[in-house]
């Protein structure tokens, strides 16, 4: 798994260094992204959603986001 670290960075970086992430991943894989950002987890949930990708919450300023087979570009 592969862990992006956003911690005092604000958006869009969070997300922009997210989808950079995801890039390199196959289907299935995971990015562990930690954020400080408070919009943080509002945009990562809609543009995985947007993406076919899985998005959770770990916890305060710690969420996953798992690549999906039907990956949009």
């Amino acid at each position: 798994m592969r862990t992006v670290d956003a911690r005092g960075l604000i958006c869009p970086l969070p997300l922009v260094k997210t989808k950079l992430a995801i890039e390199e991943l196959a289907a299935g894989e995971s990015v562990r992204v930690l954020a400080t950002d408070p919009e943080a987890p509002i945009d990562l949930a809609a543009w995985a959603e947007g993406q076919g990708h899985e998005y959770r919450e770990l916890g305060p300023g710690e969420y996953l986001v798992t690549k999906g087979a039907r990956h949009r570009l």
